[in-house]
């Protein structure tokens, strides 16, 4: 178990904050559960350099849709005022998806840590497997995530000329 940490009987993990404050996540959120959204991959998804007939689902796009689909999963095991941020992800694109498919994204959650949340992950086309691969969110509260982007923004105008 991370430092900061304690586990409470029938209540999850809880988290010690560095003011000493006590925070739980929701018992909802256990590894398991599992996730799946289907999109058509549209010319804003799609590679455009190689032609009207190349364009196929680009890497970037397949990254952002993973994020999305599993930030919009945990926002249902969150409280109000916190959201997710993604802090890693490692993807295979295995295979080429043509413009004007349909995808599903399938995901599930590996492990919960803390406010870490791991998901494995998958992506499929109407033919074949085009993506695998993990991604993990931290879960932040929103006023304090805003405080300290607008701290950092004032010690970059700081530093300027």
């Amino acid at each position: 178990m991370r430092r900061g940490c304690v586990a409470a009987p029938h209540a999850g993990l809880i988290e010690i904050d560095a003011g000493g404050m006590v925070r739980g996540m929701k018992t909802t959120l256990v590894p398991g559960l599992s996730l799946a959204r289907r999109l058509v991959v549209d010319e804003a998804r799609c590679i455009a350099f190689m032609g009207r007939e190349g364009m196929v689902y680009a890497t970037p796009s397949m990254v952002s849709d993973v994020e999305y689909a599993c930030r919009d999963f945990l926002l249902a095991h969150l409280d109000p005022g916190e959201d997710s941020v993604g802090a890693h992800v490692s993807i295979d694109h295995v295979a080429a998806t043509p413009l004007g498919m349909e995808v599903t994204v399938e995901a599930r959650v590996a492990s919960v840590e803390g406010r870490r949340v791991a998901f494995e992950f998958r992506v499929r086309d109407e033919v074949e497997e085009c993506g695998r691969g993990t991604h993990v969110r931290v879960v932040v509260e929103g006023d304090r995530t805003r405080a300290r982007l607008a701290a950092k923004r004032a010690r970059a105008a700081a530093r300027k000329p």
